[in-house]
């Protein structure tokens, strides 16, 4: 942060912002860009787009913005950067191939769509800042290479959850501590929520209710810890973690010796997991061990115990806040907040919510027909079990009882998705033996 806030101010004092684009502008988009307009120097959200033009218009005029001009070219949306003007349109990939932008935040919570978008931008030489773990766990691996190609930064954002894990996890390897699990707080977790049960909490926070409803039934989390194993090389303990459940407002130091078995957390990579309840929710967690018996002693000291874990966190995690330092940190440093490092470690994989019945078709994310579990990548690849984020459009062709998890074999896939071109992709690249 440090490093960063002193380099943005060399860019405005400069008079040479980072230059960003922002594909949706939705709830989260609405934060992104009251942020970026009026509270970071040294750059500029130069250009929104969405289905809807107009809601881009909104969010720019809620940050201030007075300026804008719709646009449907590439070359209107090139002369308004260079003019200093302020631009919406309905054409993301206008944003992706201007020249003038440095980065592109993708706020939209898609996959297929995004998965386009991802490549355009990387072919036009951005870093792009995925605010969507579903793409990112579902594909992230293979958009990586992409992404290395192309010589750019792929990355999650500084602020969700999983960007705050992993800033916290590099700073416990970084002291010297070995880092054995990285957790999740969460309040609630109920796998057969559903866009109907959550309307009325979505209505009140102005959210999507499906959206809402994969934060519930645990799709969300497990999107988020499996690209946090993808970042850091863990796995998952058992399908699904073990994601305990304690007293509400229990302080996680009093709970989390209990919580997992010590066996599982010291051999091999670590595992990520989370709990529900606990506080202080809802941030973060790391639990680290530490081999030597000086540092040991200087660890009882600073009040982290006896070990053998010791429990660092961060008690909050700032979304949009946050999301302006992970475009600097990629523009000015290549750095990345959360990417893979290489092969997938975890999967997130189909299951039913409910009964379901042959010929159905499955619809999305936090809907009503499936949610999503964390597989580690050998036994699903083993198994053939069907990633959640490729199972919105598939048909299925036998029942399936609820609390099954689905394989590809149980299901035909929609003909000619990227998404499903980029899965074969990383399969082949990151075959299991």
């Amino acid at each position: 942060m440090i490093i960063v806030d002193t380099a943005l101010r060399k860019r405005q004092s400069a008079n040479n912002p980072i230059r960003v684009g922002m594909i949706g502008a939705g709830f989260m988009g609405r934060g992104i860009a009251l942020q970026i307009c009026n509270f970071v120097p040294g750059m500029d959200l130069v250009a929104i787009s969405n289905r809807t033009p107009e809601k881009a218009r909104k969010v720019y005029g809620e940050a201030g913005v007075k300026s804008i001009e719709s646009v449907s070219s590439r070359s209107a949306l090139e002369h308004n950067i260079k003019s200093g003007k302020y631009s919406i349109t309905d054409d993301p990939m206008l944003l992706c191939e201007a020249d003038g932008i440095d980065a592109i935040i993708e706020v939209t919570g898609a996959i297929e769509f995004t998965a386009h978008l991802v490549l355009r931008a990387f072919e036009h030489g951005k870093h792009v800042i995925l605010m969507n773990a579903e793409v990112d766990g579902t594909i992230g691996p293979i958009l990586k290479k992409y992404a290395d190609r192309a010589g750019v930064v792929l990355t999650s954002a500084d602020g969700d959850q999983p960007g705050v894990e992993m800033n916290l996890y590099r700073f416990v390897k970084s002291i010297g501590v070995k880092p054995v699990l990285c957790g999740n707080i969460k309040g609630l977790h109920d796998p057969y929520r559903n866009p109907t049960t959550q309307e009325g909490f979505a209505k009140k926070w102005g959210q999507n209710p499906s959206m809402v409803t994969s934060f519930a039934d645990g799709t969300k989390i497990s999107f988020e810890q499996a690209i946090v194993a993808n970042g850091t090389g863990m796995r998952v303990g058992k399908r699904g973690m073990y994601g305990p459940t304690v007293e509400s407002g229990l302080p996680l130091h009093d709970v989390v010796h209990d919580l997992y078995p010590l066996e599982k957390l010291m051999e091999g990579p670590g595992i990520v997991d989370y709990v529900v309840g606990a506080q202080p929710g809802p941030g973060v967690f790391v639990l680290g061990t530490h081999d030597h018996p000086i540092q040991q002693h200087y660890l009882n000291l600073y009040k982290l115990g006896e070990g053998p874990l010791y429990l660092f966190y961060t008690p909050y995690h700032l979304c949009h806040f946050e999301v302006p330092m992970t475009v600097a940190r990629a523009v000015l440093f290549n750095d990345a907040a959360l990417t893979p490092l290489d092969a997938p470690m975890v999967e997130v994989v189909a299951t039913a919510k409910i009964d379901l019945s042959a010929n159905s078709k499955l619809d999305g994310l936090g809907h009503y027909m499936t949610y999503g579990l964390c597989e580690n990548y050998d036994i699903s690849q083993k198994q053939n079990l069907l990633p959640i984020g490729v199972a919105e459009g598939c048909i299925l062709k036998h029942d399936i009882k609820k609390d099954t998890v689905l394989t590809y074999d149980d299901v035909i896939l929609p003909e000619g998705r990227l998404c499903d071109r980029l899965r074969n992709e990383q399969t082949a690249m990151f075959p299991v033996i």
